[in-house]
């Protein structure tokens, strides 16, 4: 189980947003597998906090489509369709372009220094391959990134919700998909595009890397 999120701003995060955070990556890394009962005391017990704060917490994964609640018959982690990969690339074909050029527009130089970071840690691990869980989650930490960058929440919790649902279709395939690692350092250009305020090319970029995902997919299916 990971450690609990702290805030970006070094300020302690609720309790209720602590375990919003750490289920949620606990679902979108399918470490709780798809149809797994979710069991909120063993949940609040492995994370440290009461129950109350993990109920919030569920209610909000439930609305984001991490969990589904049945009647008489409790909680599970929602299934992981392929189905709905159409429906996810719809919104990001449209949504991520205009997230990356908002943020080549209104990065502040904090968020330039964490692309900045995260531009390093690609290179270093196309040097030093990194496992896929790896990959995964340093896929995660570029795209939210890069949400933040743009400064709009309503944008920022749109898109996080969305690639939330296809790194759990992704998760499911990791072991079909050949060029993983190829696929994340697509970032690398992206982020350069960003911290260089060029949201056009970067637009043009982020469209790219949404398409080659879906070809990924569907490919490994």
């Amino acid at each position: 189980m990971q450690q609990a999120a702290t805030a970006s701003d070094g300020e302690e995060l609720s309790l209720a947003e602590r375990a919003y955070r750490a289920i949620r990556d606990l679902l979108v890394m399918l470490e709780i597998r798809p149809g797994a009962p979710i069991h909120e005391e063993q949940l609040a017990q492995s994370l440290g906090v009461g129950r109350t704060p993990v109920r919030e917490a569920l209610k909000r994964l439930q609305y984001e489509r991490l969990i589904t609640t049945y009647p008489r018959r409790g909680t599970f982690a929602t299934d992981v369709n392929i189905t709905d990969l159409a429906h996810i690339s719809e919104v990001r074909l449209e949504l991520e372009p205009l997230a990356a050029a908002q943020a080549a527009r209104r990065a502040t130089a904090t968020d330039r220094t964490n692309l900045t970071t995260l531009r390093r840690e690609l290179t270093t691990a196309a040097a030093r391959p990194l496992d896929a869980v790896d990959l995964m989650h340093l896929d995660l930490q570029v795209h939210r990134a890069i949400y933040t960058a743009t400064h709009n929440p309503y944008l920022e919790d749109t898109l996080v919700r969305h690639d939330n649902l296809a790194t759990r279709i992704w998760c499911l395939f990791i072991d079909r998909l050949s060029d993983m690692a190829g696929h994340v350092e697509e970032h690398g250009p992206l982020i350069e595009a960003i911290v260089a305020g060029n949201p056009d090319k970067a637009a043009r970029l982020a469209r790219g890397h949404v398409e080659g995902f879906e070809r990924a997919i569907r490919h490994a299916i």
